[in-house]
């Protein structure tokens, strides 16, 4: 019981702390398949097409499955039927659900089931709609277009925008406390809800966005060691952080040990990074209709991304080191069951948006 008590006391803590720091970024700126084994990529049977086909049903069925349990979270009802809408309208929106499946295949990796980890899944998916909307906001990206649909505010107001979005973090809090409903040990769950809230704030997207304020129009023209620099801390917190409690807390709920956690943490962060590196190539080189959002606003902006520091070429090479990196970390797993957390590296790396 007061191991309970513990846990609840420290969630609203963990809540209010949330609230405080989310209040203090948006103020406005004045200033300008279904089983692992059967994904086996050292198996010499299988062609590239048989892998990608069986990778590619891999992700339809945990996408699938991630969709519905989002779905379930929030139902249109009263009371604040609107808000109920706007956090639907962005988490349920045409995502490629990236973070949730990673969540997922670090569960299953460890030896967990996608059961105990969709809670967890779910959780990081809303804390990323609740970023995406903020992101767009007019005094923070003032963006117009996100996953080929109108921004958030731009249908349902800034007001409700906000609002929503802080309903998305409270609820991705309660959504990872029910996991003791699901007999995974308290302290688990603690663990698993302060690895996620580190993300989240003064350690992860709240330092990663401020310095991405603080860095628009800054010249690095004479010290590119500099701006890459920059440029990093951005995207380790604002990108990866994320994409790395994905996988830890998927890692967590499923009972990995110390060891395993720290390698796929290692993993993650090299993949987050990635990610990062490659979505500053797609908005300089595809248009806005084949990446469902506005493409250049960041050449536009006068932001530093990776093509601005080393150029596109470079920057495609320093993803594939990424990628390089992020499998040399699992190479201490069995080469069946880590199957899906390689293909998701070797998708992200080559996703066209």
């Amino acid at each position: 019981m007061e191991t309970r008590e513990a846990l609840v006391y420290t969630l609203i803590s963990i809540f209010l702390s949330l609230q405080f720091l989310f209040w203090r970024l948006l103020r406005p700126r004045y200033t300008a398949r279904q089983r692992t084994h059967h994904l086996n990529p050292s198996s010499h049977s299988l062609t590239a097409d048989s892998v990608d086909s069986e990778f590619m049903s891999y992700m339809l069925h945990k996408s699938k499955s991630v969709n519905k349990a989002l779905d379930d979270t929030i139902p249109l009802c009263e009371p604040v039927l609107k808000i109920r809408e706007a956090m639907r309208y962005t988490l349920l929106s045409d995502g490629k659900r990236v973070r949730p499946m990673l969540c997922l295949a670090a569960c299953e990796l460890v030896g967990g089931q996608e059961s105990t980890a969709m809670p967890a899944a779910c959780a990081i998916e809303m804390i990323h709609a609740s970023s995406l909307i903020q992101d767009d906001l007019p005094c923070m990206d003032d963006d117009n277009l996100r996953r080929g649909k109108p921004t958030n505010h731009k249908v349902f107001g800034e007001d409700i925008a906000v609002l929503a979005a802080d309903a998305l973090i409270a609820l991705a809090v309660k959504q990872t406390a029910t996991l003791t409903l699901l007999d995974v040990p308290p302290e688990k769950v603690l663990r698993a809800i302060l690895e996620m809230t580190k993300a989240v704030g003064l350690e992860g997207l709240v330092a990663g966005q401020a310095a991405d304020i603080a860095g628009e129009g800054m010249s690095f023209e004479d010290d590119d060691k500099a701006g890459l620099e920059h440029l990093e801390f951005i995207h380790l917190h604002k990108t990866a952080a994320l994409l790395e409690a994905a996988v830890v807390m998927g890692a967590i709920v499923g009972g990995g040990s110390d060891e395993e956690i720290e390698k796929l943490r290692r993993y993650a962060r090299c993949v987050g990074l990635m990610f990062q590196v490659v979505d500053d190539v797609l908005d300089v080189t595809k248009s806005s209709e084949e990446l469902g959002k506005t493409a250049g606003k960041d050449l536009i902006a006068g932001k530093l991304t990776y093509p601005r520091v080393m150029g596109v070429e470079k920057s495609r090479e320093y993803a594939e080191r990424l990628n390089k990196e992020a499998r040399e970390h699992l190479q201490v797993f069995d080469s069946n069951k880590v199957a899906p957390l390689l293909f998701l590296a070797d998708y992200i790396v080559k996703r066209e948006n």
